[in-house]
């Protein structure tokens, strides 16, 4: 059986409106603000809120959807000022919002997550990749200016948000996680993607992999992932172990593709996507081969080949509701 993906289903225009998104407590101060559905685009991030300030958790990929995000913050945190903004990785889904923040407030991020901030040119020169083209209404990148290379602490008041890199790239080099040790909180960022199809174009197939026994160890009780709904602890085994065999199965898909000469685009068309089919934004198989080839080739990636390649396999752009 073979499952050749042609076009994305219509989710409804309203699936992930930004007045869907929602502010929600997963642990004593500390807030998720999620935004269905997950795909393209539409992140989730998050706030630990103190009488003493506030550290957030990534922004997000537009104007509407950031002031939205910061306005549902300031309603539960009142006048303390926001102190620092954590970056868990370079998307602009998670940092275009950045530019919205107070002037006083910290910016943090792994060095790898500035610099690819810094060389960021979808901003400003979008590909026709996605539809309805995103509409920003930020013309300036906000990188890091407090920068981290395996771990960091911050503390606001008599709370602690710890920051950890795994060592190693996974979803992009510079990931980064939140943990809120007295709430046993986790932000996972982009190395989680609950529900919805993981995207490792950026970083590592492999790393990925050995990403996820590297976040069995926080032992949390509530997760917050990059994309999808937050999910209790008890839950972490089965995501992870749901992560692990897709990161196997593209590894799989490459490693029989190359075999038989085929290109990342014929690999994506042969292959039977199976269990994942449903998952949302399946066409990332595309791209999530287009980095395991380039990661046995002990090549980079050539992003445009790669988007070209998702579209077609896709039978048009990607769609969005940004």
């Amino acid at each position: 059986m073979s499952y050749t993906h042609t076009s994305r289903p219509d989710r409804g225009p309203d699936r992930s409106a930004p007045d869907r998104a929602a502010l929600a407590e997963v642990g004593p101060g500390v807030h998720a603000w999620v935004q269905p559905d997950g795909s393209w685009w539409i992140n989730n991030a998050g706030a630990v809120i103190t009488d003493d300030g506030i550290v957030l958790v990534d922004t997000c990929a537009t104007a509407v959807r950031t002031r939205r995000f910061l306005d549902a913050v300031r309603a539960v945190g009142g006048e303390a000022p926001i102190r620092f903004a954590v970056n868990t990785h370079l998307h602009g889904d998670h940092t275009y919002g950045n530019a919205l923040l107070p002037d006083s407030t910290a910016v943090v991020g792994h060095f790898a997550t500035r610099d690819g901030i810094l060389a960021d040119t979808l901003l400003t020169a979008t590909p026709p990749v996605w539809e309805p083209m995103p509409q920003w209404e930020i013309t300036e990148h906000r990188a890091p200016s407090v920068v981290l290379r395996d771990s960091l602490t911050l503390h606001v008041g008599e709370r602690a948000v710890e920051l950890h890199h795994p060592g190693f790239s996974a979803h992009t080099p510079g990931d980064v996680v939140a943990w809120v040790p007295d709430a046993t909180v986790l932000f996972s960022g982009d190395l989680l993607f609950h529900g919805v199809t993981p995207l490792v174009f950026m970083g590592s197939v492999e790393g990925a992999l050995k990403s996820l026994e590297w976040l069995a160890g926080f032992r949390p009780t509530a997760v917050v992932p990059g994309h999808g709904p937050t999910f209790p602890g008890s839950a972490l085994p089965r995501v992870l172990e749901d992560h692990a065999r897709y990161y196997r199965f593209v590894l799989d898909t490459a490693r029989k593709g190359r075999t038989d000469g085929l290109s990342p685009l014929e690999a994506a068309k042969r292959c039977d996507l199976g269990e994942f089919a449903n998952w949302p934004d399946a066409e990332r198989i595309v791209l999530n081969l287009h980095r395991a080839y380039a990661e046995a080739d002990d090549r980079d990636v050539d992003l445009t080949e790669a988007f070209a390649d998702t579209l077609t396999y896709n039978g048009g752009p990607l769609p969005t509701h940004v």
